[in-house]
């Protein structure tokens, strides 16, 4: 956090400043920022979502200063995997010269990084939606996709635990189905088969594709064992 900027990238860091809209000019940026409240409000500009204004106070207290910064680590910065230690912030509430700077330099790049963070996500969940799309027969419509799709990975379940017991293959069945909720809810890519549930020794179903576990009652497995 002491890492000294050059004058390249100070002059590049008020730029990009004064590019921001804020509630007020930036006359001594040491001071003007000593508050957190324009902090806020650079967050807020990039990542709306992420800081409630109403929570920063313009103050000329201390005490009310190190409300709003303390306030910024636990809410906002924590997000961004970003956290001011409490002598930067003892420094920044003084309007020490050169903190403020190295401060807003790094919070700049965690914002670009979660930017582009969201901006993969949404190109994935993009692609996902076409996939899904792709995946059945042509001249299919969406809703008519998704009923073929479901019909064929419950032809699949069938086929697949037709020899166990029908109390078991109910219960996968139940978990197949969680799972496909839950593929849908976190937007998974759906490319290739939906993933196959195995009983493993230590008495789990997994899916492979998605990393769940769910447990399964021993007896379950020895049953299956059995049959």
């Amino acid at each position: 956090m002491a890492q000294q900027l050059s004058k390249e990238a100070m002059q590049e860091l008020y730029a990009w400043i004064d590019k921001i809209p804020l509630s007020r000019p930036k006359r001594n940026i040491a001071r003007d920022f000593s508050d957190g409240v324009l902090v806020a409000e650079v967050v807020k500009h990039f990542l709306p979502k992420l800081v409630d204004s109403h929570n920063y106070f313009p103050a000329n207290s201390t005490q009310q200063k190190l409300s709003n910064w303390q306030i910024l680590n636990r809410k906002v910065f924590s997000k961004l995997r970003y956290h001011i230690p409490e002598d930067t912030l003892t420094k920044l509430i003084k309007s020490s010269p050169g903190i403020i700077e190295t401060v807003l330099c790094m919070l700049r790049q965690k914002i670009e990084e979660e930017l582009n963070s969201v901006q993969q996500m949404e190109h994935y969940s993009t692609g996902a939606d076409k996939s899904f799309l792709d995946y059945g027969p042509p001249n299919m419509h969406q809703p008519q996709v998704e009923m073929w799709y479901n019909s064929q990975n419950q032809r699949s379940f069938c086929e697949q635990y037709s020899h166990l017991d029908p109390e078991i293959r109910l219960l996968l069945e139940e978990k197949e189905q969680a799972l496909f909720a839950l593929r849908e809810t976190v937007g998974i890519n759906l490319h290739g088969s939906f993933p196959t549930l195995n009983l493993t020794e230590e008495g789990l179903v997994y899916s492979e594709a998605l990393g769940v576990c769910v447990c399964v009652w021993r007896f379950h497995v020895a049953m299956i064992g059995e049959a």
